[in-house]
């Protein structure tokens, strides 16, 4: 096979043709713990945990989870914000053999049932402090899961400072559980149970852009290629290995910060410094004080430090590498936290299908460049195909659906053989986003096909009018969408949050604003002032729920 194109930017040492080794999570788990024992893994409330004692947590878990017999093609899920108690039960869960399945704090309580049962959940682990444990109470109750396990934060890591104390817990039906009661007696030696690579780790349920979410299924196989695949990538990254200190604030439910992030950067031997929730102060004040050496958010955190007050004169001497990924980050944002922090912000491209493993921008990024989510990563194929024929692969400069095919990638959805079936052609994984490749090799998103508006017969990208939007000096925050229109079928919709102490402005002034910016099928047509823009679990803008507030249609 020939070279790929895009072999000539990456990093020295550094092959495109690399094969990512596969390896039982369990197993990696067992060798980092060993490997970076007096470490020091996790920074959580100023409270450091070594690796050993991750380690020693873990093993208890999987030894309690044996003695009630749960094992190999049992489903237990985590119903868990930022805390050690993920990583903890994440590999707890795996070294007894069995499967994870992750519920958002942020999911509609009938989002947790349907959940639940779908994925087949025997038990449910979840904090000891409301809202969580009355949620969780609830649904063992109401038959959704047959045991539950709290975790009492402050108990395990000592509490916050200034926070009131945690509400007493109710009394505990049969089948309601402490940590402690769950883990009493139980062995902390680390132990796998033996199983295949292809043996299921994760369900991991996508954001239900079509009707109920549903569960991509990922094997061992899957996501230590999708890790090992980033480590060959970062091998000579000035922020990668042992003495990088990671701040972590994306969720660890997600797909990004759970294979990019958790089981990446342990396996390297780094120290993760947790926040259970972004908060921008929190954020800048750990970065100062803890010397962080990388951080990744989404656009809209970087969105919030930018325009964070007195900002210029925060210290952001220890960074060594930034990112954002999750969406597209507007040019205006970048140019801003370059201008801050001496340091362009990284990122790339990637979904829960691909494990978050799919392309990522080079260090050195060459001229011209701007505004791309990088290179395919090694041992990942990826190209661009009509939106109409997905046989047809499209020349470099052209728009169309990206695909993918690598070892990363899943083989299907739970429960749905359907939607398994139609999500691949030839071997590739058509992934539904709207992109185009260049002659380098270089992939610039260009929005999700869901999303597309097509107005007057053109195809409209709504993220297009977005970064176009974006400049206006009064635009915090923008999101466009589609609307019915009885002339054009669909007429595009800005939903403008303004800076503070901006005035608002009129559709014909903003029009006027992209007259040299958009063309004139892309002006949007409607203009909406809000306070606040709807966004996911992860903290991405989201169009669906702008839509379902805006239209009453998902």
């Amino acid at each position: 096979m020939a070279e790929p194109v895009w072999q000539r930017f990456y990093p020295a040492g550094t092959r495109a043709d690399f094969v990512p080794p596969q390896e039982r999570l369990s197993e990696m788990f067992i060798g980092l713990v060993n490997r970076h024992a007096s470490r020091i893994a996790i920074d959580y409330r100023d409270r450091e945990i070594s690796y050993r004692e991750v380690g020693r947590m873990a093993a208890r878990v999987s030894s309690a989870l044996r003695k009630r017999g749960i094992g190999p093609g049992d489903t237990v899920a985590l119903y868990l914000p930022n805390s050690p108690f993920h990583p903890v039960f994440f590999f707890g869960i795996l070294l007894a053999g069995a499967r994870v399945t992750h519920l958002s704090p942020l999911d509609a309580y009938r989002e947790l049932v349907h959940k639940c049962a779908d994925s087949e959940a025997r038990l449910l682990v979840t904090l000891a402090a409301p809202p969580l444990r009355d949620t969780a109470i609830r649904l063992h109750a109401e038959g959704a899961v047959a045991g539950v396990i709290l975790c009492d934060e402050d108990e395990a890591f000592g509490p916050l400072p200034d926070a009131p104390p945690m509400p007493a817990l109710p009394v505990l039906p049969e089948g309601i559980m402490t940590f402690p009661a769950f883990t009493q007696g139980a062995s902390d030696l680390l132990h796998a149970e033996p199983g295949a690579l292809d043996d299921i780790a994760l369900l991991q349920y996508t954001g239900g852009t079509t009707g109920r979410p549903k569960a991509a299924i990922h094997t061992h196989a899957s996501l230590s290629a999708a890790v090992n695949s980033y480590l060959h990538w970062f091998a000579g990254d000035p922020n990668s290995g042992p003495e990088a200190v990671v701040l972590v604030v994306l969720p660890l439910f997600h797909i990004m910060a759970l294979v990019a992030i958790l089981i990446r950067r342990l396996k390297d031997g780094a120290k993760l410094v947790i926040h259970q929730r972004f908060d921008v102060e929190k954020v800048l004040s750990d970065i100062e004080k803890k010397r962080i050496s990388g951080f990744s958010g989404v656009p809209t955190m970087w969105i919030a430090i930018a325009n964070h007050p007195g900002i210029e004169n925060r210290d952001f001497s220890s960074l060594q590498r930034i990112g954002s990924g999750g969406a597209p980050l507007p040019v205006e944002i970048y140019n801003r936290i370059l201008e801050i922090t001496g340091h362009g912000l990284r990122g790339g491209w990637g979904m829960t299908e691909t494990g978050a493993t799919g392309s990522n921008v080079p260090i050195h990024l060459p001229e011209g460049k701007e505004g791309t989510v990088g290179l395919p990563l090694p041992g990942v194929t990826m190209d661009i195909v009509s939106l109409d024929d997905p046989d047809e692969v499209l020349p470099a400069g052209e728009t169309g659906e990206m695909r993918i095919k690598a070892s990363n990638v899943v083989k299907g959805y739970w429960n749905r053989p359907e939607e398994s079936e139609t999500a691949f052609r030839n071997g590739f994984f058509l992934t539904g986003d709207i992109g185009r490749m260049d002659a380098d090799g270089f992939i610039y998103l260009v929005d999700r096909k869901k999303d597309l508006i097509i107005s007057g017969g053109f195809n409209v990208y709504p993220q297009s009018i977005e970064d176009a939007v974006i400049q206006h000096p009064a635009v915090a925050e923008v999101l466009v969408i589609g609307v019915p229109d009885a002339y054009r079928g669909e007429a595009a919709k800005a939903f403008v949050v303004l800076k503070r102490g901006a005035a608002e402005f009129t559709l014909d002034e903003l029009r006027a604003f992209l007259d040299d910016r958009l063309g004139r099928h892309e002006m949007p047509r409607l203009l909406t002032f809000r306070t606040e823009l709807p966004k996911t679990s992860v903290g991405k803008y989201s169009r669906k729920l702008l839509r379902e507030q805006e239209l009453g249609t998902g």
